[in-house]
């Protein structure tokens, strides 16, 4: 199994297909893992590995996953973006698309944020929110369920250090999509095609907020998994898509002009 180390990061990769790449930031939260892909409406490995280099790969220190790394309290998101730039850096990929579901959404968000000029096209799927109904829905959700499990594994990560990186991760940015503001989303050129969920984590309000924001969004059917007829359609949607904004290398140029 494929690994990608620098310093105390040690992060689990996989990869399929060739062609243009194509990043995959699997949903579950802070237990994002590859495995769990098989568990989401449709597999990005499955669906686009004919014509795309899909990656994916487990998150720094998920429950299931192989990926660990320091609780870097003080950049609890940007730490988890600096894996996803680290590893397309360590793959030679300067390049790329990026699919993300769940906590996928705010990840894109960051990404564009820190490395926009490298993300071509992105597709937040069932992306997650912030409700001020539930203004600390994820926050209590990470103490129950993923912060325990991790210092019965970790004994070096206290249940203080998961409650300082979840207040930065959550609490302290209780507001939007957590990793940018709604300015950037309103100045970012970047197309996005954005599949809405309407669940607890995932605010249909917050979801449409963004189409309506960035200047080059697109949004795809809702719902579009509640029954299983409609997933193919919004898998269709998301292939137009990622080919219509996929980079023609010079090579396809020069056989197009020979036609």
């Amino acid at each position: 199994m494929p690994f990608y180390e620098k310093g105390d990061v040690r992060i689990h990769y996989e990869e399929a297909g060739s062609g243009f790449p194509l990043l995959v930031i699997p949903g579950g939260g802070l237990n994002s893992t590859v495995a769990g892909l098989a568990t989401h409406p449709f597999n990005p490995f499955d669906e686009f590995k004919g014509e795309f280099r899909v990656i994916a790969a487990d998150l720094r220190n998920a429950k299931g996953g192989q990926s660990t790394g320091p609780l870097e309290t003080e950049r609890a998101w940007d730490a988890y973006t600096d894996d996803h730039i680290g590893l397309m850096d360590h793959l030679g990929i300067q390049k790329f698309m990026v699919l993300g579901f769940c906590i996928g959404g705010p990840f894109i968000w960051n990404l564009l944020s820190r490395a926009g000029d490298r993300v071509v096209a992105a597709v937040p799927a069932q992306p997650s929110g912030w409700r001020p109904e539930l203004p600390t829905l994820s926050y209590d959700n990470n103490m129950k369920g993923w912060g325990p499990e991790l210092c019965a594994r970790r004994p070096d990560i206290t249940m203080a250090q998961v409650d300082a990186f979840l207040t930065n991760m959550y609490s302290a940015r209780a507001d939007f999509v957590y990793t940018v503001s709604r300015d950037f989303v309103r100045n970012c050129q970047t197309p996005i095609l954005v599949l809405p969920d309407d669940v607890p984590g995932h605010p249909l309000v917050v979801a449409m907020e963004t189409v309506h924001l960035a200047p080059n969004a697109q949004v795809s059917l809702y719902p579009w998994k509640d029954t299983k007829d409609k997933i193919p359609l919004a898998v269709r949607h998301i292939r137009t898509f990622l080919r219509a904004y996929r980079p023609v290398t010079a090579a396809q140029s020069m056989a197009a002009a020979a036609q």
